[in-house]
């Protein structure tokens, strides 16, 4: 049977008879072929790359053919090279030392001589880094040798930052902690002493009492005997006012004489209130009514002097130069601390980056 003339010969139903290539035969056809050219593209380029990957001779790593060498690599490589160099140096002072002879030779040469001698080992020098950099950095250009090592002084620093954030949240976090192991361990060689001192003198715990001095005993018991001080709703409660008011009146001077006079003076003195006189003022002498007023203005006084003790801590860092800079720097901290901490912690590690 003949082929028909619509057909492609590279469609795949080119075989069958009955066939008759279209638009999506060709576009298909086409497709193909640009896979194909891509696919030759690719093996081409995974060649050429294989053909010119950077890896070391030295490296552990050479026989993989898929392996490329990287900054790690060459860093090993560099200080087994300087390991090596080190241990043949050593090897070599000690074959070579000079004797007393070679050395009174050497101090007796010419200036000249021995610049020359420096020149020659300053050039030996210059040429075994230029060496060392050469086996370090094969198949790099003197651009990538600087950029390669940009990146490795880059690494360091980053290193280096990340450390020090490390051990400074180290620091922050473990003051508390170290505070509360020393107090801890405080109690426990105080308990051991005790114990001992009760063990020598045939005494128990219990009985620990014994052991006291009667200046401590009497410490001690001062402390039991005072009362704490109200919170809540104890501060409203009869007794609590009533302790207030024994408080107030305990440095007020009473002249009973003075007391007894007017209470005689007046038959109603104390008045009920089915007195006649209910509601009438009395007469009170100037002096009292000074001495009311004195009183209270010595209270406002002292409520206003009046401050709660603050701790005071030894470690915390200075940041004020006197008591109400100090209180306005509380302020602030509180009202803005939490927005600043980056930057402050920033700032005093000296990571801060300008805008």
């Amino acid at each position: 049977m003949e082929k028909k003339a619509n057909v492609h010969p590279e469609c795949i139903n080119a075989s069958n008879p009955y066939h008759e290539c279209v638009d999506y035969c060709l576009r298909k056809i086409v497709e193909a072929k640009a896979f194909e050219a891509e696919q030759k593209d690719d093996d081409q380029n995974s060649a050429k790359a294989q053909g010119a990957r950077t890896v070391h001779p030295v490296c552990i790593n050479a026989s993989n053919p898929y392996h490329e060498c990287s900054e790690f690599c060459f860093r090993r490589i560099a200080e087994l090279q300087d390991k090596t160099m080190g241990c043949e140096q050593e090897g070599q002072n000690k074959d070579s030392t000079p004797s007393s002879k070679d050395t009174f030779f050497q101090n007796e040469a010419s200036p000249r001589d021995r610049s020359h001698v420096d020149l020659q080992n300053s050039e030996s020098d210059r040429n075994h880094t230029q060496n060392e950099d050469e086996t370090a950095y094969p198949n790099l250009s003197e651009r990538q040798k600087k950029l390669f090592d940009l990146r490795l002084k880059m690494n360091e620093a980053r290193k280096a930052n990340q450390m020090a954030m490390v051990t400074e949240k180290r620091k922050s976090e473990g003051d508390s902690e170290a505070r509360g192991v020393s107090k801890e361990k405080w109690l426990e060689d105080r308990k051991k002493k005790i114990v001992k001192l009760l063990d020598s003198n045939g005494l128990d715990l219990k009985k620990a009492y014994m052991l006291d001095t009667q200046e401590s005993a009497e410490a001690k018991y001062k402390k039991w005997e005072k009362d704490p001080a109200p919170s809540g709703w104890d501060v409203f409660n009869q007794r609590t006012l009533y302790n207030a008011y024994k408080k107030r009146t305990k440095n007020i001077e009473v002249d009973m004489d003075a007391y007894n006079r007017a209470k005689e003076a007046d038959p109603e003195f104390y008045r009920d209130a089915s007195s006649l006189q209910y509601g009438k003022a009395s007469k009170i002498p100037e002096e009292n009514i000074d001495k009311m007023v004195k009183e209270l203005k010595d209270r406002e006084t002292k409520r206003n002097s009046f401050s709660r003790r603050r701790k005071f801590h030894e470690e915390k860092d200075i940041d004020s130069i006197n008591d109400r800079n100090e209180h306005f720097n509380k302020k602030i901290e509180r009202a803005f601390g939490k927005y600043t901490l980056e930057i402050k912690n920033n700032l005093e590690r000296g990571t801060a980056l300008p805008d």
